[in-house]
């Protein structure tokens, strides 16, 4: 006959909680709970305080973008020209190398804004109250203007991309300016000050060459 030791244990004699009963449990699930919901609250709180971009950021974007493209083909365009300034030529390549990453930051945003990546309408600068026809935006070089630098080469070719930019960048300070002060978002606001900004330093910059015709 098998006598019972007061001191043995079994698993039986163990008092084992269900799991929701368990104050453990319970304390990570009211943690884990509420981080949730401050996340939750952290990320609807943040679009809602976000500025929804208005009309003049839509339409800088697209009208800028299209501003540049021209920057950019001109650009290349004088890079190709025999004789040239090697001046000149780096500010051509610096162009085409920051306005290019401008143009993807414009259509990424316009992306981001569920808005089409380009202006489709054919008229531009509705946004700030100067209709025009989408090619005669401040500063856009005619289909001649840009035959002529085609032809052109040396000095010649230097003055011509000289006029035509300096031009250029004073009608897109002209259109990011507006939109630096009147953008909805501060990334639209942003971009169009550094914008205007770094063609300014580039306008001084060809200034500073002294290129004549």
């Amino acid at each position: 006959m098998q006598s019972a030791d007061p001191d043995d244990s079994t698993d039986d004699d163990e008092l084992v909680l269900a799991w929701w009963r368990s104050p453990i449990n319970l304390i990570a699930i009211v943690l884990a709970t509420a981080v949730l919901a401050a996340g939750t609250g952290f990320i609807v709180g943040e679009r809602n305080a976000t500025p929804r971009p208005n009309a003049v950021d839509v339409g800088f974007l697209q009208d800028m973008r299209t501003h540049h493209e021209q920057a950019v083909e001109m650009s290349l365009v004088f890079i190709s020209l025999p004789n040239t300034s090697a001046a000149l030529g780096t500010i051509a390549r610096e162009i085409v190398f920051m306005q290019g990453i401008d143009i993807g930051r414009m259509i990424q945003l316009l992306r981001d804004y569920g808005q089409p990546e380009a202006n489709e309408s054919g008229t531009a600068m509705t946004w700030m109250n100067e209709s025009v026809p989408e090619d005669r935006m401040p500063g856009m070089a005619s289909g001649s203007d840009q035959e002529t630098l085609l032809q052109a080469s040396g000095a010649r070719a230097d003055a011509v991309f000289a006029a035509l930019m300096i031009a250029h960048h004073q009608g897109g300070i002209h259109m990011a300016d507006y939109a630096a002060a009147n953008a909805a978002t501060a990334e639209v606001r942003q971009a169009a000050a550094d914008m205007s900004s770094g063609q300014a330093d580039e306008i001084d910059e060809i200034q500073r060459l002294q290129i004549t015709g």
